[in-house]
């Protein structure tokens, strides 16, 4: 009996791992955004993935595995940059290393719109990475715990926000 429990155990780290693997982008997205430099970045990531795993076994498919997700790791991004370390407290943009092209199209146009986004709020900037994503706003209310005219409202209010602070970096 032991033996089929440990084949099981074998094949959730597989099924996370792949899962992970599939939407490892959302991380990425959330690691520009949050962290002000490389070293930051890893760090991030890994805090996300052990808060992932950590959370995985509580992931019952009430919403999409990618919407669960967002939600565990930008709680785990918010909460992370909480500490003095890792806050992105400065106007400079944060340092694009080299994975910011493996991932991301590191055209000037989004280095400018990810520049803009790094000095919003951290509410703010879950809500603009949802929506860029294109989730809908029930999806972005049920990852950030708002309601949906909640987020109509402050959609209009941060786009309003970026176009100015856009404006300023070109």
């Amino acid at each position: 009996m032991a033996d089929s429990h440990m084949q099981s155990a074998k094949d959730i780290e597989k099924e996370f791992i792949a899962r992970i693997e599939k939407h490892q982008a959302i991380l990425h997205k959330i690691c520009f955004v949050y962290a002000k430099d490389e070293s930051d970045r890893k760090d991030l990531y890994q805090e996300m993935i052990l808060q992932l795993w950590k959370s995985y076994p509580k992931f019952r498919g009430d919403s999409a595995f990618s919407t669960w997700m967002y939600r565990v790791a930008l709680n785990t991004a918010i909460t992370q940059t909480k500490k003095p370390n890792l806050l992105l407290l400065h106007v400079e943009a944060p340092s694009f290393g080299e994975d910011m092209g493996k991932t991301m199209d590191a055209s000037e146009d989004v280095k400018i719109l990810y520049r803009a986004i790094s000095q919003l709020n951290k509410i703010e900037k879950a809500i603009i990475l949802l929506w860029l994503d294109e989730k809908s706003y029930e999806e972005i209310a049920d990852t950030i715990g708002i309601s949906v005219k909640n987020v109509s409202v402050k959609l209009v209010r941060i786009k309003a926000k970026l176009a100015d602070l856009i404006q300023k970096l070109q």
